[in-house]
Protein backbone atom coordinates (compact mmCIF):
# COMPACT_ATOMS: atom_id res chain seq x y z
CA UNK A 1 0.00 0.00 0.00
CA UNK A 2 2.70 2.01 1.02
CA UNK A 3 3.84 1.55 -2.73
CA UNK A 4 0.77 2.82 -4.46
CA UNK A 5 0.34 5.95 -2.02
CA UNK A 6 3.66 7.09 -3.15
CA UNK A 7 2.90 6.71 -7.24
CA UNK A 8 -0.17 9.27 -6.25
CA UNK A 9 1.97 12.19 -4.51
CA UNK A 10 4.37 11.37 -7.25
CA UNK A 11 5.55 15.02 -8.58
CA UNK A 12 3.89 16.73 -11.67
CA UNK A 13 7.32 18.52 -13.16
CA UNK A 14 10.52 18.46 -12.23
CA UNK A 15 13.65 20.93 -13.83
CA UNK A 16 17.08 20.84 -13.47
CA UNK A 17 19.46 23.53 -15.87
CA UNK A 18 18.61 21.91 -19.17
CA UNK A 19 16.16 19.16 -18.52
CA UNK A 20 12.75 19.02 -17.32
CA UNK A 21 10.01 15.91 -16.95
CA UNK A 22 6.20 16.76 -16.42
CA UNK A 23 2.82 15.37 -16.12
CA UNK A 24 0.28 17.31 -18.04
CA UNK A 25 -3.07 16.72 -19.96
CA UNK A 26 -3.78 16.81 -23.52
CA UNK A 27 -7.39 16.54 -25.18
CA UNK A 28 -8.22 15.00 -21.02
CA UNK A 29 -5.36 12.36 -21.23
CA UNK A 30 -2.55 11.92 -19.26
CA UNK A 31 0.92 12.79 -20.81
CA UNK A 32 3.99 12.69 -19.30
CA UNK A 33 6.71 15.21 -21.38
CA UNK A 34 10.68 14.80 -21.57
CA UNK A 35 12.45 17.90 -22.53
CA UNK A 36 16.03 18.88 -22.96
CA UNK A 37 16.18 22.17 -23.77
CA UNK A 38 20.46 22.17 -24.94
CA UNK A 39 19.33 19.78 -27.83
CA UNK A 40 15.75 21.00 -28.65
CA UNK A 41 14.57 17.74 -27.87
CA UNK A 42 11.14 16.60 -26.95
CA UNK A 43 9.42 13.09 -25.62
CA UNK A 44 5.48 13.08 -25.37
CA UNK A 45 4.40 9.70 -23.77
CA UNK A 46 0.65 8.41 -22.95
CA UNK A 47 1.30 5.76 -20.08
CA UNK A 48 -2.48 4.87 -20.61
CA UNK A 49 -2.38 3.65 -23.84
CA UNK A 50 0.41 1.15 -23.97
CA UNK A 51 2.61 4.11 -22.35
CA UNK A 52 3.42 4.95 -25.77
CA UNK A 53 5.54 7.30 -26.89
CA UNK A 54 4.38 9.17 -29.83
CA UNK A 55 6.61 12.27 -30.37
CA UNK A 56 10.19 12.33 -30.38
CA UNK A 57 10.59 16.02 -32.17
CA UNK A 58 13.93 17.53 -31.99
CA UNK A 59 13.76 21.30 -33.39
CA UNK A 60 10.04 21.04 -33.74
CA UNK A 61 10.40 18.03 -36.24
CA UNK A 62 8.79 14.64 -35.34
CA UNK A 63 10.85 11.65 -35.58
CA UNK A 64 7.91 9.20 -34.95
CA UNK A 65 5.00 8.50 -37.33
CA UNK A 66 1.84 9.46 -35.42
CA UNK A 67 -0.94 9.81 -38.37
CA UNK A 68 -3.67 10.66 -36.26
CA UNK A 69 -4.91 14.46 -35.97
CA UNK A 70 -5.10 14.67 -32.17
CA UNK A 71 -4.50 12.11 -29.20
CA UNK A 72 -8.26 11.92 -28.78
CA UNK A 73 -8.84 9.94 -31.90
CA UNK A 74 -5.75 7.88 -31.28
CA UNK A 75 -7.42 6.77 -28.18
CA UNK A 76 -10.75 6.59 -29.86
CA UNK A 77 -9.13 3.73 -32.18
CA UNK A 78 -5.75 3.24 -31.55
CA UNK A 79 -3.43 1.82 -33.98
CA UNK A 80 0.06 0.83 -34.72
CA UNK A 81 2.61 4.19 -34.42
CA UNK A 82 4.71 5.92 -32.01
CA UNK A 83 7.32 3.32 -30.35
CA UNK A 84 4.43 0.11 -29.17
CA UNK A 85 5.10 -2.17 -27.06
CA UNK A 86 5.22 -6.45 -27.79
CA UNK A 87 4.63 -8.27 -24.80
CA UNK A 88 4.77 -11.71 -23.91
CA UNK A 89 5.23 -12.25 -27.43
CA UNK A 90 6.40 -9.85 -29.83
CA UNK A 91 5.26 -11.32 -33.63
CA UNK A 92 3.38 -13.82 -34.14
CA UNK A 93 2.50 -17.57 -32.91
CA UNK A 94 1.68 -20.53 -35.68
CA UNK A 95 -1.15 -21.52 -33.09
CA UNK A 96 -3.33 -20.83 -30.45
CA UNK A 97 -1.09 -21.82 -27.99
CA UNK A 98 2.87 -21.70 -26.86
CA UNK A 99 5.55 -23.86 -25.08
CA UNK A 100 7.60 -23.08 -22.26
CA UNK A 101 9.35 -24.99 -20.11
CA UNK A 102 8.60 -28.42 -21.70
CA UNK A 103 4.69 -27.76 -21.40
CA UNK A 104 1.95 -26.68 -23.52
CA UNK A 105 -0.20 -23.37 -22.73
CA UNK A 106 -3.67 -22.83 -24.59
CA UNK A 107 -4.74 -19.40 -25.74
CA UNK A 108 -8.64 -18.82 -24.78
CA UNK A 109 -9.68 -16.57 -27.85
CA UNK A 110 -13.01 -16.23 -25.73
CA UNK A 111 -11.50 -13.67 -23.40
CA UNK A 112 -11.09 -11.60 -26.41
CA UNK A 113 -7.49 -9.92 -25.53
CA UNK A 114 -5.81 -11.49 -28.51
CA UNK A 115 -5.12 -9.48 -31.69
CA UNK A 116 -4.79 -11.31 -34.83
CA UNK A 117 -3.21 -11.40 -37.87
CA UNK A 118 -4.06 -11.62 -41.41
CA UNK A 119 -3.92 -15.53 -41.11
CA UNK A 120 -5.79 -15.51 -38.07
CA UNK A 121 -2.18 -16.24 -36.07
CA UNK A 122 -2.32 -14.68 -32.62
CA UNK A 123 0.19 -11.42 -32.82
CA UNK A 124 2.24 -8.81 -30.85
CA UNK A 125 0.86 -10.07 -27.11
CA UNK A 126 -1.65 -8.68 -24.95
CA UNK A 127 -0.34 -5.24 -23.80
CA UNK A 128 -0.19 -3.55 -27.35
CA UNK A 129 -2.48 -0.39 -26.03
CA UNK A 130 -2.62 -1.80 -22.58
CA UNK A 131 -4.48 0.77 -19.91
CA UNK A 132 -2.32 -1.01 -17.07
CA UNK A 133 0.88 1.12 -17.11
CA UNK A 134 1.09 3.58 -13.73
CA UNK A 135 3.95 5.65 -13.55
CA UNK A 136 6.09 5.97 -10.67
CA UNK A 137 8.91 8.04 -10.79
CA UNK A 138 9.42 11.16 -12.77
CA UNK A 139 12.30 13.03 -12.43
CA UNK A 140 15.25 15.11 -13.89
CA UNK A 141 18.72 16.33 -12.95
CA UNK A 142 21.47 17.76 -15.14
CA UNK A 143 22.40 14.32 -16.72
CA UNK A 144 18.67 13.59 -18.27
CA UNK A 145 14.86 14.01 -18.00
CA UNK A 146 13.11 10.03 -17.33
CA UNK A 147 9.76 8.61 -16.66
CA UNK A 148 9.23 4.90 -15.08
CA UNK A 149 5.92 3.26 -15.79
CA UNK A 150 5.17 -0.04 -13.96
CA UNK A 151 2.95 -3.01 -15.05
CA UNK A 152 2.04 -5.64 -12.95
CA UNK A 153 0.84 -8.67 -15.05
CA UNK A 154 -0.04 -11.02 -12.23
CA UNK A 155 -2.49 -8.40 -10.93
CA UNK A 156 -5.21 -9.34 -14.19
CA UNK A 157 -6.48 -12.47 -14.37
CA UNK A 158 -7.49 -12.33 -18.33
CA UNK A 159 -3.84 -11.51 -18.97
CA UNK A 160 -2.48 -14.46 -16.72
CA UNK A 161 -4.94 -16.82 -18.40
CA UNK A 162 -2.94 -16.45 -21.81
CA UNK A 163 0.56 -16.06 -20.31
CA UNK A 164 0.67 -17.76 -16.85
CA UNK A 165 3.94 -16.57 -15.42
CA UNK A 166 3.52 -13.56 -12.44
CA UNK A 167 5.71 -10.66 -13.24
CA UNK A 168 5.91 -6.69 -13.30
CA UNK A 169 7.09 -5.01 -16.05
CA UNK A 170 8.79 -1.72 -15.68
CA UNK A 171 9.52 0.49 -18.96
CA UNK A 172 11.76 3.86 -18.48
CA UNK A 173 12.11 6.52 -21.36
CA UNK A 174 15.48 8.78 -20.55
CA UNK A 175 16.14 11.74 -22.57
CA UNK A 176 20.08 12.81 -22.72
CA UNK A 177 22.27 14.76 -24.76
CA UNK A 178 19.43 14.81 -27.33
CA UNK A 179 19.30 10.65 -27.55
CA UNK A 180 16.06 8.96 -26.28
CA UNK A 181 16.85 5.99 -24.30
CA UNK A 182 13.76 2.94 -23.95
CA UNK A 183 14.87 0.89 -21.31
CA UNK A 184 12.62 -2.56 -19.89
CA UNK A 185 12.82 -4.45 -17.30
CA UNK A 186 11.11 -7.81 -16.35
CA UNK A 187 10.84 -9.04 -12.86
CA UNK A 188 10.24 -12.92 -12.58
CA UNK A 189 7.79 -14.05 -9.41
CA UNK A 190 7.20 -17.04 -10.82
CA UNK A 191 8.49 -20.15 -9.81
CA UNK A 192 9.55 -21.46 -13.00
CA UNK A 193 11.95 -20.02 -15.67
CA UNK A 194 10.07 -17.30 -17.38
CA UNK A 195 10.66 -17.48 -21.56
CA UNK A 196 11.42 -13.79 -23.41
CA UNK A 197 10.00 -12.96 -26.53
CA UNK A 198 9.58 -9.16 -25.65
CA UNK A 199 9.82 -6.61 -28.43
CA UNK A 200 8.82 -3.05 -30.15
CA UNK A 201 7.63 -1.94 -33.13
CA UNK A 202 8.83 1.79 -33.38
CA UNK A 203 7.65 3.65 -36.65
CA UNK A 204 9.94 6.34 -37.90
CA UNK A 205 9.97 9.22 -40.25
CA UNK A 206 12.70 11.42 -41.61
CA UNK A 207 10.92 14.71 -41.98
CA UNK A 208 10.22 16.33 -44.95
CA UNK A 209 11.56 13.96 -47.23
CA UNK A 210 10.34 11.32 -48.94
CA UNK A 211 10.45 7.41 -48.33
CA UNK A 212 11.63 6.93 -51.18
CA UNK A 213 14.68 9.44 -51.35
CA UNK A 214 15.74 7.20 -47.92
CA UNK A 215 18.79 5.11 -47.92
CA UNK A 216 18.58 2.43 -44.67
CA UNK A 217 21.65 0.76 -43.06
CA UNK A 218 20.89 -3.43 -42.32
CA UNK A 219 23.78 -3.98 -39.25
CA UNK A 220 22.97 -7.58 -39.63
CA UNK A 221 24.66 -10.87 -41.14
CA UNK A 222 21.56 -13.50 -41.32
CA UNK A 223 18.48 -13.07 -42.89
CA UNK A 224 15.65 -15.57 -41.82
CA UNK A 225 13.62 -17.21 -44.15
CA UNK A 226 9.68 -17.08 -43.59
CA UNK A 227 6.87 -19.30 -44.46
CA UNK A 228 4.05 -17.97 -46.47
CA UNK A 229 2.33 -17.16 -43.08
CA UNK A 230 5.72 -14.89 -42.00
CA UNK A 231 6.83 -17.82 -39.50
CA UNK A 232 10.25 -18.66 -39.81
CA UNK A 233 11.21 -22.12 -40.99
CA UNK A 234 14.70 -22.46 -39.34
CA UNK A 235 16.55 -21.51 -42.59
CA UNK A 236 19.21 -18.78 -42.35
CA UNK A 237 21.11 -16.95 -45.06
CA UNK A 238 23.56 -14.28 -45.59
CA UNK A 239 22.41 -10.75 -45.73
CA UNK A 240 22.42 -10.14 -49.65
CA UNK A 241 21.42 -6.32 -49.87
CA UNK A 242 23.26 -3.38 -50.65
CA UNK A 243 25.51 -1.09 -48.45
CA UNK A 244 23.09 1.05 -47.87
CA UNK A 245 19.83 -0.48 -49.30
CA UNK A 246 17.76 2.13 -51.24
CA UNK A 247 13.88 2.75 -50.45
CA UNK A 248 13.31 3.39 -54.14
CA UNK A 249 14.39 -0.13 -55.10
CA UNK A 250 14.20 -2.14 -51.99
CA UNK A 251 10.63 -3.70 -49.98
CA UNK A 252 11.16 -4.45 -46.66
CA UNK A 253 9.32 -6.96 -44.19
CA UNK A 254 12.19 -8.98 -43.34
CA UNK A 255 13.57 -10.58 -40.13
CA UNK A 256 17.02 -10.44 -39.35
CA UNK A 257 19.78 -12.37 -37.07
CA UNK A 258 23.38 -12.50 -35.89
CA UNK A 259 23.63 -8.69 -35.75
CA UNK A 260 27.07 -6.63 -36.38
CA UNK A 261 27.83 -5.21 -32.96
CA UNK A 262 30.67 -2.58 -31.71
CA UNK A 263 33.12 -3.08 -29.11
CA UNK A 264 30.35 -1.60 -26.69
CA UNK A 265 27.75 -4.73 -27.92
CA UNK A 266 25.13 -2.62 -29.26
CA UNK A 267 24.23 -2.69 -32.73
CA UNK A 268 23.26 0.31 -35.11
CA UNK A 269 20.72 0.82 -37.84
CA UNK A 270 19.90 4.16 -39.53
CA UNK A 271 17.53 5.60 -42.02
CA UNK A 272 19.23 8.78 -43.84
CA UNK A 273 17.99 11.30 -46.13
CA UNK A 274 19.12 14.66 -47.19
CA UNK A 275 21.58 14.51 -44.28
CA UNK A 276 18.44 13.76 -41.96
CA UNK A 277 19.27 10.72 -40.30
CA UNK A 278 17.58 8.69 -37.53
CA UNK A 279 19.52 5.71 -35.64
CA UNK A 280 18.31 2.85 -33.90
CA UNK A 281 20.55 1.46 -31.91
CA UNK A 282 20.03 -1.85 -29.87
CA UNK A 283 21.39 -3.36 -26.75
CA UNK A 284 23.07 -6.52 -26.42
CA UNK A 285 20.01 -8.60 -25.13
CA UNK A 286 17.58 -7.24 -28.48
CA UNK A 287 19.17 -10.54 -30.75
CA UNK A 288 16.84 -10.03 -33.19
CA UNK A 289 16.07 -7.22 -35.87
CA UNK A 290 12.88 -7.00 -37.96
CA UNK A 291 12.51 -3.98 -40.43
CA UNK A 292 9.32 -3.09 -42.00
CA UNK A 293 9.24 -0.13 -44.69
CA UNK A 294 6.13 -0.53 -47.21
CA UNK A 295 5.98 1.05 -50.36
CA UNK A 296 3.25 3.55 -50.38
CA UNK A 297 3.71 4.71 -46.99
CA UNK A 298 6.20 7.43 -45.68
CA UNK A 299 7.76 5.02 -42.43
CA UNK A 300 10.11 2.78 -41.70
CA UNK A 301 10.22 0.42 -38.24
CA UNK A 302 13.26 -0.93 -37.00
CA UNK A 303 12.41 -3.37 -34.49
CA UNK A 304 14.15 -4.56 -31.64
CA UNK A 305 13.45 -8.11 -30.62
CA UNK A 306 14.77 -10.31 -28.15
CA UNK A 307 13.68 -13.22 -29.92
CA UNK A 308 12.88 -14.36 -33.57
CA UNK A 309 9.10 -14.25 -34.53
CA UNK A 310 7.19 -17.86 -33.10
CA UNK A 311 9.95 -18.31 -30.94
CA UNK A 312 8.74 -20.24 -27.92
CA UNK A 313 7.46 -22.61 -30.25
CA UNK A 314 10.51 -22.70 -32.50
CA UNK A 315 12.32 -23.52 -29.06
CA UNK A 316 10.49 -26.85 -28.26
CA UNK A 317 11.10 -28.09 -31.48
CA UNK A 318 15.14 -27.64 -31.10
CA UNK A 319 14.56 -25.20 -34.40
CA UNK A 320 15.71 -21.98 -32.17
CA UNK A 321 18.33 -22.24 -29.74
CA UNK A 322 19.15 -18.49 -28.83
CA UNK A 323 15.78 -18.33 -26.62
CA UNK A 324 16.10 -16.13 -23.29
CA UNK A 325 14.80 -16.97 -19.93
CA UNK A 326 14.69 -15.15 -16.50
CA UNK A 327 15.21 -17.77 -13.91
CA UNK A 328 12.51 -17.47 -10.76
CA UNK A 329 13.29 -14.36 -8.87
CA UNK A 330 15.16 -13.00 -11.47
CA UNK A 331 15.18 -9.70 -14.03
CA UNK A 332 16.07 -8.86 -17.45
CA UNK A 333 17.11 -5.76 -18.09
CA UNK A 334 17.59 -4.17 -21.82
CA UNK A 335 17.38 -1.52 -23.68
CA UNK A 336 17.25 0.74 -27.47
CA UNK A 337 18.37 3.84 -28.14
CA UNK A 338 16.66 6.63 -30.36
CA UNK A 339 19.53 8.96 -31.82
CA UNK A 340 18.68 12.18 -34.83
CA UNK A 341 21.03 13.92 -36.80
CA UNK A 342 20.29 16.69 -39.52
CA UNK A 343 16.93 18.16 -38.00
Amino acid sequence: MKRFAWVLLAPLMTQAANYSAKKSAVEGIEVIELADRAHAAEVSIVPSIGNLAYEFKVHGKNALWFPFRSLAEFKAKPALCGVPFLAPWANRLDQDAFYANGKKYLLNPDLGNLRRDQNGKPIHGLLMFSPHWKVTKLDADDGSARVTSRLEFWRYPDLMAQFPFAHNMEMTYRLANGALEVETVLENQASEPMPVADGFHPYFQVPDIPRDQCKVHVAAREHLELSPELVPTGERKPVNFPEPVSLATTKLDDVFSNLVRGSDGRSTFWVKGNGKRISVIYGPKYTVAIIYAPPGQNFICFEPMSAITNAFNLSHRGIYKELQSVPPGGTWRESFWIETSGF
